[in-house]
This record gives structure tokens, C-alpha cells and sequence, in this order.
């Protein structure tokens, strides 16, 4: 029965993945790009506003740099590690290409995503201030059933991509590393950070996020960084391969498994979507707490979540690894979970340790992005009163996820939950086109970014029932 239901939830995950989101998401992706005028190319215009002081100092918000945080607290994981190795196994080195481009398209989406969110945000009986996809289809477009629906696959999601599976990872790759740290300690450690972060709320996240992801990311890069500069005569072999293998079919030398065009584009594009999550609609629920004059300037802030999460951390990762293959092609066959350690391995304990503190925060990090993510979700479809069970119930399963053996039912039901909730988001960003442009026309083209809009500001002593 186990094995009927595996092979049926590995089948749907398969044809959602490689087809019905290969499409839907790439589309979308290049639809917004052209549709808003390239966002991208504003990206230094959005990086100014990383810590621009904002007027509105209200307690149940947290600054955009915190809210970028958050996002890519939950965006930067196993993924990012796991997930290119399985990139270049899968596909070769040409995979490498198609993730990061779809990472640049990506940018659009998470700007468009992030505006809705923040336009349409809320608040609640609290005084907190909420949105997300949800939100947006409720209130946008009055669709509540499909907000519903969007909130149920988000919580199912939470528990299974951003919990169980985070830290099932973390603690296989430590275990079958040269560390051999037990599952069972693993799982100790991070249920104990988890619990004293989570326990403190959103502005407990946001402060621990705002620490903890750019430093995490910085030790990362630097690592990648010393992996690629001591192998430094073949990094123009390594950036050519990549590019001539993206278009070409020919075989790829070095023990690389992918020779094939299509596979490379079909791998190496799951791999940026799966990894940066634009146009999920996860990211955009922690964007609408964010302070702002306006909702385009979040947006701008939002988008380049995909560029740090893909075109930076997932390509310094790529060609780390296509160097190191080309140089130690006898750990071609490793399996894809420890292909990356066996890579950092090559420079020696330097090279491991480097690796192992990275995973762990990348780790941490996913699950209290996560968690954040879920909590919004179910207090969205059952009210405040879920949150403190909800807590509880995550930390138990931040252990559980460690010490259980890796079940690739828990995989692929998580995948599937994970995909499905980019279809009525993606359906959102179709049907409220208009007010994207318009938005845009407005604030980032017509250069009124500095210009507030009211409608978007919350007062504190604003009645809830009027705002819902």
C-alpha cells in the first residue's frame, strides 16, 4: 500500500515539476519581465533601500531589510547546496546556465508577487499586520475559496518542505560526512535554536534573520569563493563548459552524467525555481509587514531575493562544483546529497568546516523562514488561536525530522504541496496585471518612489473590522 501511494506521489510530483511548473512558472517569469519593463535593471535602485529609514515606526511592523531577511532565510537552504549538486549530476554543467537565468527572470516575479502582497495587506484582530497571496485573491479578486485553498497547501508545505524534509537533510549529509555527527544531536541542536527564535514572534525572527542570513551567506561565499581561487587556472575552462553546454549537446568531459540540451535546460530550471521559490507565493506573505512609503518600493526591495538566493549563492555553488569535477572527476559518481561536502573536502578540514556551518545555518534559517510562512497561513484560514499549538507542533517536528529515516513519501507529498501553491498565485499575477503596471507606472517610472500612499498605512489606532 506504502509503495502504491510513494509510486503515485513520485509520479505527480514528477509531471508537476518538470512540465506543468517548468511552464507555468518560466512563463510567467518571462511574461512579467517583458510586461514590466525589466524590473531587473533597477536592481541598484532597490538596494538603496535596504536600510532607508522610514517615517512609520509602528511596533507590528519590521523594516524591509528584515522582511528580505525573512524571505531569504526561508529561500536559502539544502537547496542551495543538495540541489545545484543535483543540477550538475543530472543535467551537467549547461544546467548550471539555465538556473542562473531563471533566477534573473525570476526577479520580476517576486517584485510583481511582493507588490500585490503589500497592496492588499491587512490587519488583524491583533493589530498585527498580514498578507500574502491569500489576501490578494480574497481581496483582489474575490476569490476567498481559492485563498483558502492557497493557505491549505502553504501550511501542508511549511510542515513538509520547510520542517521535516530541512532537517532530514541536514542530518543525513552531517551523519555520512567525515563529522559523523549522530542524527539524534543534530536534531538536539537545531530544536533548541529553533525554539528559543520561534518563541519570540515575528520581531524575534526578524532580529535573529537580520543577524543571521548575511553572515550565513558570507561565510558561504567566501568558502565557494576559496574553492574556485585555489583552483583558479580552471575557472575559464569551468565558465566555458557551463555556457558551450547549455547549447550544445555535446558529451561533457570529467565524469559529467548530462550531454543533452533539454536535459540541462529542464534541470537546471527546476532547480532556480525550486531554489529561489519566485512565484510560489511563500516569499510575498512576509513581504506585506514590511514598513514602506508605498508598495512598489517593497516590491523593489522583495525582488532581489532571487538574485542573492540564485544568480549569487546558487552560481558561485555551480562552479565550485564544475571546477572541482573537472579537477577530482573520481567523485563524479558521489551521491548528489554529499557531492558539495566531498568538494569543500578537497581543501581539506578548512574546506568541511566551512561547509558544515554553513548547512546548519542554512538550515536554521529555512525553518524559521518557514515557520513564519505556515504560521500566516493557518492563522489565516482559523484565526490567532492557532499560532502558540502551531509553534509547538513545528519545534516537536524540527527533532522528528532529524532522527526519522529519509521517507520520500514526506518528499514528494511536500513537493507536490510546494508546486501546487504556485498555480492561484500565478493566476493573481495574470489577472491583476493592470494594477502591476499602473503601480509601476506610477511610483518606479514616473519617479514617485519617495511619494507615501496612504492606503497602504496602517495607524494604530486603526479598527481591524474596517481593514479586513
Amino acid at each position: 500500500m506504502l509503495d502504491r501511494l510513494d509510486s503515485l506521489l513520485s509520479t505527480t510530483s514528477s509531471l508537476l515539476w518538470s512540465s506543468i511548473l517548468l511552464i507555468a512558472l518560466l512563463g510567467c517569469h518571462i511574461y512579467l519581465t517583458i510586461l514590466l519593463r525589466f524590473p531587473q535593471r533597477h536592481i541598484f535602485t532597490a538596494l538603496r533601500y535596504y536600510f532607508k529609514k522610514n517615517p512609520h515606526q509602528d511596533d507590528n511592523q519590521i523594516s524591509a531589510f528584515s522582511s528580505l531577511m525573512i524571505s531569504l532565510a526561508a529561500n536559502i537552504g539544502t537547496g542551495n547546496i543538495v540541489g545545484v549538486a543535483t543540477a550538475l549530476l543530472v543535467g551537467g554543467p549547461g544546467a548550471i546556465f539555465w538556473c542562473w537565468l531563471t533566477g534573473f527572470l525570476g526577479i520580476a516575479t517576486r517584485y510583481a508577487e511582493a507588490l500585490l502582497s503589500t497592496r492588499y495587506r491587512r490587519i488583524d484582530s491583533q493589530g498585527h499586520i498580514v498578507g500574502g497571496p491569500m489576501y490578494v485573491l480574497e481581496h483582489g479578486l474575490k476569490m476567498k475559496k481559492m485563498g483558502k485553498l492557497f493557505a491549505v497547501l502553504t501550511a501542508v508545505a511549511a510542515f513538509g518542505l520547510g520542517n521535516i524534509t530541512q532537517g532530514n537533510a541536514a542530518a543525513g549529509v552531517l551523519q555520512g560526512s567525515a563529522l559523523a555527527i549522530p542524527t539524534w544531536l543534530t536534531g538536539l541542536i537545531l530544536t533548541i535554536f529553533v525554539a528559543c527564535v520561534l518563541l519570540g514572534g515575528l520581531k524575534n525572527i526578524a532580529r535573529f534573520c537580520s543577524a543571521c542570513v548575511p553572515s550565513m551567506a558570507v561565510i558561504y561565499i567566501i568558502g565557494c569563493l576559496l574553492l574556485i581561487f585555489s583552483n583558479m587556472e580552471s575557472i575559464p575552462t569551468a565558465i566555458w563548459l557551463i555556457i558551450e553546454s547549455a547549447f550544445t549537446s555535446k558529451a561533457a568531459a570529467g565524469g559529467f552524467v548530462g550531454s543533452c540540451i533539454m536535459l540541462a535546460m529542464q534541470t537546471g530550471v527546476q532547480r532556480g525555481l525550486f531554489s529561489n521559490e519566485a512565484g510560489l507565493g511563500s516569499a510575498p506573505i512576509v513581504s506585506a509587514p514590511a514598513r514602506c512609503k508605498n508598495a512598489v518600493e517593497q516590491a523593489l526591495v522583495a525582488s532581489t531575493g532571487p538574485f542573492w538566493d540564485t544568480v549569487v549563492i546558487c552560481s558561485l555553488t555551480g562552479l565550485a562544483l564544475t571546477i572541482t569535477q573537472l579537477n577530482h572527476p573520481e567523485i563524479a559518481d558521489t551521491n548528489s546529497s554529499l557531492f558539495t561536502f566531498h568538494a569543500f573536502g578537497t581543501m581539506g578540514s578548512l574546506g568541511s568546516i566551512f561547509l558544515s556551518v554553513s548547512l546548519v545555518t542554512f538550515v536554521i534559517s529555512t525553518l524559521l523562514g518557514w515557520s513564519y510562512f505556515g504560521e500566516r497561513a493557518l492563522q489565516y484560514l482559523g484565526g490567532h488561536k492557532l499560532i502558540t499549538p502551531y509553534r509547538m507542533l513545528w519545534i516537536a517536528l524540527v527533532y522528528v525530522g532529524c532522527v526519522i529515516p529519509k521517507s520520500s513519501i514526506v518528499w514528494n507529498f511536500a513537493d507536490i504541496a510546494n508546486g501546487l501553491m504556485a498555480l492561484p498565485n500565478i493566476l493573481s499575477l495574470f489577472l491583476l496585471s493592470p494594477l502591476l503596471i499602473s503601480q509601476t507606472r506610477y511610483y518606479l517610472w514616473e519617479n514617485r518612489l519617495d511619494e507615501e500612499d496612504e492606503s497602504i498605512q496602517f495607524k494604530k489606532d486603526s479598527n481591524p473590522s474596517q481593514k479586513s
